[in-house]
């Protein structure tokens, strides 16, 4: 195990816990219905897990597949292709998972600047009705001498029926800091609030976000994962497109910030990953969200500026 600084907050696992949740892992050996799939992890292969998973049970699909980049994901390694090979790998996977959709569900496809436009062709090759591109902002990153730093991320948003979809904006607003405020002709804040703690609006998401910090050493939600998303980044797909005691979908579960997410936000959640280790860095993240819901910057019931302390 590694040594840690004495205030780093990255989750850990001891030997005895690493082969206590080892011995749980689970996979699909036959064709299983929604109750055997829901609030459950499996530790497999998703080509193999596909056929195995019920059809139209999700009410929400979030996909974070590995990027077009040379990357290292434990002992897995993963290479950069042309376009057109990524294309064919995507739709390997893809149609079979978009069929766990129900017939009113959404489905979100993480990616980058590279790998954009590949994902976007692919969701229409499978019928998503395309709404909205979000881009958000990650604020680390290593810079490069010869092109611009990369500090964006692309999130490809889709729905399985333009006419029927539920989407709450209410449960996603932003409070936003106000710089000049506005008041009305007898001296009343004019679409803002003045608190004690500064002067405040609440207002309507876009698809740019900016207020979003990538786990690090001093956030308990951080793992060892390389490529971690935050869980404020998870809440506001889970709430503005999966109603509350919906079941959330995500076949590359990773360190399981999709299902831990899910799980303080009152939905349930399943899970598709290959890497035993980050499986069970999952389970051990689930436990501890049972008994502790926060997710930092979404406080109150609003999302939070980056650094507000909320």
């Amino acid at each position: 195990m590694k040594q840690r600084a004495e205030r780093n907050r990255t989750l850990t696992l001891s030997p005895d816990e690493e082969a206590q949740l080892m011995s749980q892992l689970c996979r699909l050996e036959t064709s299983a219905n929604v109750t055997d799939i829901t609030d459950r992890i499996f530790c497999q292969d998703l080509m193999e897990a596909i056929p195995l998973m019920p059809e139209h049970f999700a009410d929400l699909l979030v996909i974070d597949p590995p990027y077009n980049l040379q990357r290292q994901f434990g002992e897995m390694k993963t290479a950069r292709r042309s376009d057109d090979d990524y294309l064919d790998y995507v739709m390997r996977w893809l149609p079979g998972v978009v069929r766990w959709l129900k017939a009113d569900g959404s489905i979100y496809i993480c990616c980058d600047w590279g790998s954009s436009s590949v994902i976007y062709k692919a969701m229409k090759r499978c019928g998503i009705t395309i709404r909205n591109r979000i881009t958000w902002q990650r604020e680390k990153g290593r810079g490069a001498k010869d092109n611009w730093k990369n500090g964006m991320e692309d999130i490809w948003y889709g729905v399985a029926n333009p006419k029927k979809f539920y989407f709450n904006v209410d449960a996603v607003k932003q409070k936003r800091r106000v710089i000049a405020p506005y008041r009305t002709s007898d001296g009343a804040p004019k679409d803002w609030e003045d608190s004690a703690d500064g002067k405040f609006r609440l207002t309507c998401p876009s698809n740019f976000w900016d207020d979003l910090s990538v786990p690090y050493w001093s956030m308990p939600e951080n793992t060892d994962h390389p490529t971690q998303k935050p869980e404020k980044l998870l809440a506001k797909l889970i709430l503005a497109s999966c109603p509350e005691g919906g079941l959330v979908a995500d076949p590359f579960l990773g360190s399981g910030t999709t299902a831990v997410t899910a799980c303080k936000l009152g939905r349930h959640y399943t899970g598709i990953e290959l890497n035993p280790e980050y499986a069970c860095w999952t389970e051990k993240r689930i436990a501890l969200a049972k008994t502790d819901n926060r997710i930092q910057g979404f406080a109150d019931g609003v999302f939070w500026e980056r650094n507000s302390g909320k």
